[in-house]
């Protein structure tokens, strides 16, 4: 039998560069605060972190703003930094993942700097540039994410270039071939120098229709999907040309094929598109496309048990043998402790989603905080750093509200983790959750955090079996894992109320236990789930439940 993969099942900790550590004293965390702090995150018990990026950008989008994709942006440190971080990090059984953002650059990149020269010079097709209509106005209707025109005029050449984020982020053209050719030398460098893996940021943007077709407009009942709100002109049309074209796949090909010269090494797309469950099913089929990927559909405002289900069913019946990712948290969203737990979330909240997540069929990024149970910091107007919640406020108060510095201690001046002021601020109500004084209480969201992966590193079902859901009642989320003829049943109650859950065509074999959470009482053909409750037993499906034990049998790997 092969050996699994490392990355199947893995548990991955996105560290956002700014905020973790901060080692010189200037307020911005770095790679030697990320060194400093490696001994803590494997405690985690987790397998891998992915790095957020930390190349030499002008900054205007934090660092998706690529100007050198071979440099570490001061600010971060250097070269040498990020190969001791490499190392130190292999001494302790962690990989490295790092950010990858090749959709776009910086308009500060050498590349741009000479393709917006002229329309003949040796980089003028290395991105995406189109001539003006009869009017003056641009090519057609697609739009920024960021808000307003996807277009931006550049008198120099007399023409436009396409953005789908910042204007200062303009788009490569892949379909020039000297640029894909240059972006798979650019990850070859990171290759080299001992990374584990690629996150690849908006993957599903590289490609452009090149007949710069309009995209269609969306209808108003449809403008809330994609996580883009009804204030963002971004929702108004569906995303057709400008995004998830048909020569993304031989790329993704190509990029695969880079990879499997790096054995170990691995791939996890990041997709936002009008379907993103079927374009993730589409990236990761086979063996030569990415790995695994992850789209934003846990990374919604809505949690209920039927919406979870129906994600996860969803794309289990599309991704056929690829494999998926899931988080309830990044960079880029509202902290799922206030997305889904309300004004006053509390650590009962905190422990059982932490072990929903883990406990889903795939891969997991688990974000920075987490595992404290931070909550979104609210962010006044003149403290923004977020070009996106600065043209958005007050209607959108941007990402900074997920990103402010870790609390490492609680009484230090800024958290233990500067000497001087944070680039944003640390909220008081994150003081009470800092790692110090979580360390010394036992029943702590972070020493349950480490408690629970602990158990799952033992429980292969939880990291590799199929997932099989079951009718539960209203806020219960009810599901079957199994592995090589181990069945386990997950209950979790995602409400604050005890729920009754009927056990009548479920066999329980033995309770499980080690993962921390309090028995749930159990009644002759039920179970009472306290709010926020979480239950494990091994299981025999009765001969009664036909259909649950077929979809096992069909879903085992």
């Amino acid at each position: 039998m092969s050996q699994t993969p490392w990355w199947r099942g893995a548990v991955i900790y996105q560290i956002y560069p700014r905020s973790m550590m901060d080692s010189n004293g200037d307020g911005i965390g770095d790679l030697p605060g990320i060194i400093q702090k490696l001994d803590y995150i494997a405690s985690l018990g987790v397998d891998a972190i992915w790095i957020s990026p930390f190349f030499k950008s002008p900054m205007k989008d934090f660092g998706y703003d690529i100007s050198d994709y071979r440099s570490i942006d001061p600010i971060f440190g250097s070269l040498d930094d990020f190969d001791r971080l490499i190392k130190r990090a292999h001494s302790l059984g962690i990989k490295v993942i790092i950010d990858q953002v090749l959709s776009h650059t910086s308009d500060q990149h050498a590349w741009f700097q000479e393709s917006r020269t002229s329309k003949d010079n040796p980089k003028a097709d290395w991105y995406v540039w189109a001539d003006p209509r009869e009017d003056g106005t641009p090519p057609n209707n697609w739009l920024s994410i960021f808000g307003g025109c996807a277009w931006e005029w550049e008198p120099r050449r007399g023409q436009y270039y396409l953005h789908n984020f910042l204007k200062s982020q303009p788009d490569l053209n892949f379909h020039c071939a000297e640029v894909r050719k240059e972006i798979l030398d650019e990850v070859e460098f990171w290759l080299k120098r001992g990374v584990d893996g690629l996150r690849l940021d908006a993957i599903n943007f590289c490609f452009h229709d090149q007949q710069l077709r309009n995209n269609p407009h969306k209808p108003v009942h449809e403008r809330k999907g994609r996580g883009f709100k009804e204030d963002n002109p971004y929702a108004f049309q569906y995303h057709i040309y400008d995004n998830t074209r048909p020569e993304n796949i031989a790329f993704l090909q190509s990029l695969r094929g880079l990879m499997d010269r790096y054995p170990g090494s691995v791939t996890l797309g990041e997709i936002s598109a009008e379907d993103s469950l079927k374009t993730m099913a589409e990236y990761t089929t086979g063996q030569s496309r990415l790995h695994m990927a992850y789209s934003f559909e846990l990374l919604v405002d809505k949690m209920s048990a039927s919406y979870i289900r129906q994600t996860v069913e969803t794309l289990e019946a599309g991704l056929k043998e690829g494999w998926p990712c899931w988080s309830i948290g990044n960079h880029d969203v509202v902290r799922v402790m206030s997305r889904w737990g309300g004004k006053k979330p509390d650590d009962k909240l905190a422990r059982m989603l932490n072990a929903m997540l883990l406990s889903l069929r795939g891969s997991v990024c688990s974000y920075q905080g987490e595992e404290l149970g931070l909550t979104e910091a609210d962010i006044q107007q003149d403290q923004l750093q977020d070009p996106y919640g600065i043209a958005f406020w007050p209607m959108f108060k941007g990402r900074d509200g997920c990103r402010t510095p870790m609390p490492w201690e609680a009484d230090s001046a800024h958290c233990g983790f500067s000497t001087a002021a944070t680039w944003l601020p640390i909220p008081d109500d994150h003081r009470e959750r800092a790692i110090e004084l979580q360390e010394k209480a036992p029943d702590s969201v972070l020493n349950h955090y480490r408690q629970f992966m602990q158990w799952r590193k033992q429980q292969p079902t939880l990291r590799l079996g199929s997932i099989h859901f079951i009718d539960a009642p209203d806020d219960v989320l009810m599901f079957v894992r199994e592995y090589e003829g181990e069945r386990m049943l997950a209950v979790f109650n995602l409400s604050s109320a005890s729920r009754t859950v009927a056990l009548a065509n479920i066999n329980i074999k033995s309770l499980l236990d080690g993962h921390g959470f309090d028995t749930t009482a159990m009644e002759e053909e039920s179970l009472i789930v306290e709010g926020f409750g979480v239950f494990f037993a091994s299981v025999n499906m009765s001969v009664e439940d036909a259909s649950v034990e077929n979809v096992l049998l069909a879903q085992s790997p």
